[in-house]
């Protein structure tokens, strides 16, 4: 590959990921495909070209062209793009195998203490490919092996709230004070992670004025020890927790395109650089003099190949370091001549470019300056602010003024200086390096190192960000297993700055609608709405309660403002099959919830709203259709299992009704409703006694639920038992008085204790209540002089 290659690809990763940070997807795939035109064995340019497929969406074109390196685990970045494409595309174990193959790249890395506004890793770690390959064992069936995955990401990095939230989804049995614990090994910054740099006590530039390690990929270069070590190189403005060079290679080192593995990043931002034969080197310098004390610089190391880059400006630089050396140690002139170097006296009154910036005369260390620093100041070719010229006119007082090409006197060296930097030099190349090395002049340490952030006071903000996490967690759990009361609870008790969000908000009137509470729910909806009125997410639970609540006018609005919000929207569909269920449009509501299935398949709530209008227009089989989707997009959707239920109970096939009203009543136990359906069921199977027990545990469950209450005192009535009857029916009737039913079931329960005048005024209110039931209710009246027949079947 020729250097113009390798330094047009190196730019083109550059370009990349620049247009995909910044959400230009378009330029971004366009810049990729010109990358895999240019090198298209490269693993790192198929990457790139299937992620940003990826980010545009078009899963089969990710999955194709991440399916040569990723498919067989060679390359992470292909592995993971390839895997995401799996999951959308439903091809699971595909993406679950390349994974598995890929595990050597990424077991046992975390980068979630590695992520900052200067640096970034754009392959995952060892918490991301659990989380993705936990939803990969989801989408494939195995629960088990889902919720391995997801607690392994857990473990690793507790802020991953996929793993938490897919826990849940999986039904997992978790003990949530004892999670959110910061992992053992994430230290804070400046212990435990030497590659971490930390910025010194001096104004920072912007970003654009950083010199980071140049590279083939700007956060791909492949580090010196190893897999799994992420080495961050030596930037302006920074310290290295590090102490000296690395041996195995150089952080200099000039780049290849192929160099790097796209593996381990480095920090954004990385310049590029320019073919060595096109640059020009400076020529050689003679060697600079030393004050007495002060140590020579390495001077006859390999040169490090210009780089190109913007640098702190010459104001700061003065600042920070009075007596910059060139090259090889030596100043360089306006017109790129090297001068010779003066011995400066400490009692010689200041150069006069010194006096123009501000400068000090003398400085009593010894500072260099980096030859990245030396090299791109040179590159500009711009005349800057004069700095302080070497040249000399006498020993005894340095009264230099301002060098000018071809102008300069140059004195003859002093003999003993002159021995003495022959010593020097002969040192200096006799110093070992090691092979590949290229040594560079360094910048010197700050004498005073920078503040390291005190590691209890990082502790404890993370201790404390994680409480935050857990209490969160306590109520989302607690609404996922319903157990609803605690869940209420726990979001109310929340402080006000996290309870009044939105997200907090949408839990809150979710549980309150599983609670049956629906009043509650609505306030909590409006209130989520009037905060972000272009939420989309959990409308379709809203939609619900307006329905339950048979606010047509209201769910009619909600309809409008989620179609204005995203037209495309799986939940906009649901809540218009809502509105068309509520006004007994049936059809149209159907076509509507098809709509929704159509936009995602994988919303098993709009199946399951299906399943309920084939119901209402009773077209069972099309409603077990539906449900039974419902259930196989989300084994957890109790509604689907409910509606399955509800399906058969109308087909006449009560064994199988009680089978799928229990494994409802199993995923939900706090629902009452779904106890009343089996012993419902269980009446009509003359099983008495095991429905007097379903409906006894509905009202455990819920004391206000009327329809719980009737069934069971309807119940105890069967089996004669009319004073435990009779309590029952009291209770309801203070509860439920505008029922025409409670009063002709107190009218029947009257007669059956033989208190006959009490019986015809209980029938006498139900036909004043109720003028259509008018037959039915004379008839019962007639019949209050019979005899009570104990098989007799009320209804």
């Amino acid at each position: 590959m020729s250097p113009t290659t390798g330094i047009a690809a190196s730019q083109l990763h550059q370009l990349i990921y620049y247009h995909m940070d910044n959400d230009l997807l378009d330029t971004a795939n366009f810049l990729a495909g010109r990358l895999y035109a240019l090198e298209p064995r490269n693993a790192d340019s198929s990457h790139l070209l299937a992620l940003t497929y990826l980010r545009l969406r078009r899963f089969k074109a990710a999955y194709d062209f991440s399916s040569k390196s990723g498919s067989n685990g060679r390359h992470l970045g292909c592995a993971y793009t390839f895997a995401q494409a799996c999951l959308q595309l439903g091809r699971h174990t595909e993406g679950i195998t390349a994974l598995e193959k890929a595990k050597s790249f990424w077991v046992g890395k975390m980068n979630w203490k590695k992520h900052s506004e200067t640096t970034r890793r754009h392959v995952p770690d060892a918490p991301a490919v659990y989380t993705l390959m936990a939803k990969l064992w989801q989408g494939h069936g195995d629960l088990r092996k889902a919720g391995d995955c997801y607690i392994e990401a857990h473990k690793a990095n507790p802020f991953i709230w996929d793993a938490f939230e897919g826990l849940c989804r999986v039904g997992a049995d978790l003990n949530v004070g004892n999670m959110f614990r910061s992992p053992v090994d994430a230290a804070v910054v400046g212990t435990g992670m030497p590659e971490i740099y930390t910025d010194e006590v001096q104004p920072q530039g912007s970003f654009s004025q950083q010199v980071f390690t140049p590279s083939a990929d700007p956060f791909g270069g492949r580090s010196a020890n190893g897999p799994g070590q992420y080495v961050l190189p030596d930037a302006k403005g920074k310290t290295s927790l590090l102490s000296g060079l690395r041996s195995q290679a150089s952080e200099w080192d000039t780049p290849t395109a192929n160099g790097g593995s796209g593996e381990d990043d480095v920090a954004m931002g990385g310049v590029g650089l320019e073919s060595e034969e096109n640059m020009s080197e400076p020529p050689m310098a003679p060697p600079r003099r030393y004050r007495p004390g002060q140590q020579p610089e390495n001077l006859d190391k390999p040169r490090q190949p210009p780089l190109r880059g913007h640098m702190h400006s010459s104001s700061e630089a003065a600042i920070e370091d009075p007596l910059r050396p060139g090259i090889g140690g030596h100043k360089r002139t306006i017109s790129g001549q090297t001068s010779q170097a003066s011995s400066t006296d400490p009692s010689a009154p200041p150069r006069r470019s010194n006096r123009l910036f501000g400068q000090g005369t003398t400085t009593t260390k010894p500072t260099t300056r980096s030859t990245a620093d030396t090299v791109s100041s040179l590159a500009g070719k711009t005349v800057r602010a004069a700095k302080a010229a070497t040249g000399a006119k006498g020993r005894g007082t340095s009264t230099v003024g301002r060098v000018v090409s071809g102008n300069r006197k140059i004195m003859p060296p002093d003999p003993a200086e002159k021995e003495r930097r022959a010593v020097s030099r002969a040192t200096d190349r006799n110093a070992p390096t090691a092979p590949g090395v290229t040594t560079v002049v360094t910048q010197k340490a700050h004498p005073h190192p920078p503040p390291v952030p005190d590691v209890q006071v990082e502790q404890q903000a993370m201790t404390a960000l994680l409480d935050n996490f857990r209490h969160l967690a306590v109520g989302s759990y607690a609404t996922a297993r319903f157990d609803l009361p605690k869940a209420t609870q726990t979001f109310r008790s929340l402080p006000s700055s996290q309870r009044e969000t939105p997200w907090v908000l949408a839990q809150l009137g979710k549980a309150y609608y599983e609670a049956a509470d629906y009043k509650s729910a609505q306030e909590c909806f409006a209130r989520l709405l009037k905060m972000q009125p272009t939420r989309i997410q959990d409308m379709e639970i809203y939609s619900t309660v307006l329905w339950h609540l048979k606010l047509d006018s209201n769910l009619a609005f909600l309809c409008h403002v989620l179609r204005d919000v995203d037209y495309h929207a799986p939940e906009t569909w649901c809540a218009v099959g809502n509105a068309f269920s509520l006004a007994r449009e049936h059809d149209q509501a159907i076509t509507a919830f098809e709509r929704a299935t159509q936009l995602d398949d994988g919303f098993a709530y709009a199946w399951t709203l299906m399943g309920h209008e084939y119901i209402a227009n009773e077209e069972f089989d099309a409603a077990l259709t539906a449900f039974r989707r419902s259930v196989a997009v989300d084994r957890r959707c109790y509604g689907g299992w409910y509606g399955l239920g509800k399906s058969y109970e109308r087909m006449g096939k009560l064994e199988e009704a009680e089978q799928h009203y229990r494994i409802a009543a199993n995923i939900n136990p706090s629902n009452a409703t779904l106890l009343v359906c089996i012993g419902v069921v269980l009446e009509r199977l003359k099983n008495k006694k095991a429905a007097l027990a379903n409906y006894s545990k509905a009202l455990e469950i819920a004391p206000k639920s009327a329809l719980a209450r009737f069934k069971k005192a309807r119940v105890l009535m069967h089996m004669r038992e009319f004073g435990l009857a009779l309590g029952e029916l009291e209770v309801l009737r203070d509860q439920a008085g505008e029922e025409a039913n409670v009063w002709f079931l107190l009218g029947k329960c009257y007669k059956g204790l033989g208190e006959k005048s009490e019986a015809l005024r209980a029938l006498t209110t139900a036909l004043n209540l109720d003028v259509k039931a008018a037959p039915y209710i004379k008839d019962a009246m007639e019949a209050l002089d019979e005899e009570e027949d104990g098989s007799e079947e009320d209804d």
